[in-house]
């Protein structure tokens, strides 16, 4: 069998794109043969240090975006729905508090990343899906017991979350994403003959497993499989 290739998957959970990127990485995971990394990242940071225009901030991009979430959500089979109020979710609150809480449930986590999808997710469904609030402590404690974190972890995440060491490792993760030439999220970064490739969006994955040899099943590779 061939080494298995590296994968990292940088995100923002204020991103309804970088969820659904998240959903089939995840999905993908145990499917082609690479080893997964969830770079949790500030996307405000992105497009500050990129220079990038969010397109929600261009009235006709927005128009076209929620059409196209709506269609992307039955694609991918992610209960995706835009909150009440997108641009004050987005650009007013943001995440930054958020992908601080995310930085440091993989900060304490030992032995793998499966506190961290979770955690990410059950953040993706209280703005994309339920129109709930991610930036105040109760928000963060509610996704985290949801997620299956123990009223102990999640104290400690809590604590953790405001140390000056998250918020310098949250910091280096997104110019790290920078560096590669990130511009915006979901941004996938594939290792292959020690070479990174860059794939920006959500729409690139057929292209991506041609890439790193592995064959696009579908957005639910399970289901395709079981069909073959």
């Amino acid at each position: 069998m061939t080494s298995r290739k590296v994968v990292e998957l940088f995100y923002d959970v204020v991103s309804p794109y970088s969820w659904l990127g998240f959903e089939v990485m995840c999905r993908y995971r145990n499917v082609w043969n690479i080893d997964l990394k969830l770079r949790p990242a500030f996307l405000g940071g992105i497009m500050h240090g990129a220079g990038n225009k969010p397109p929600g901030l261009v009235p006709n991009k927005f128009s076209y975006m929620t059409k196209d979430l709506h269609r992307l959500a039955n694609y991918f089979d992610v209960p995706l729905h835009p909150p009440s109020d997108p641009f004050e979710v987005m650009f007013q609150k943001g995440s930054l508090s958020a992908m601080r809480f995310v930085t440091a449930v993989q900060q304490i986590e030992k032995g793998g990343d499966k506190q961290v999808e979770q955690v990410s997710r059950e953040l993706w469904r209280r703005i994309w899906s339920e129109d709930k609030d991610i930036t105040q402590p109760e928000s963060f404690s509610e996704a985290a017991k949801k997620a299956g974190l123990t009223d102990s972890e999640i104290e400690e995440v809590l604590k953790l979350c405001i140390s000056q060491e998250v918020k310098d490792k949250l910091k280096h993760t997104t110019q790290e994403a920078l560096n590669y030439g990130a511009f915006g999220f979901p941004m996938l970064i594939c290792h292959i003959d020690g070479k990174p490739e860059m794939f920006f969006g959500s729409d690139r994955f057929e292209l991506m497993a041609n890439c790193i040899g592995e064959k696009w099943l579908g957005p639910k590779p399970d289901s395709s499989a079981s069909k073959l």
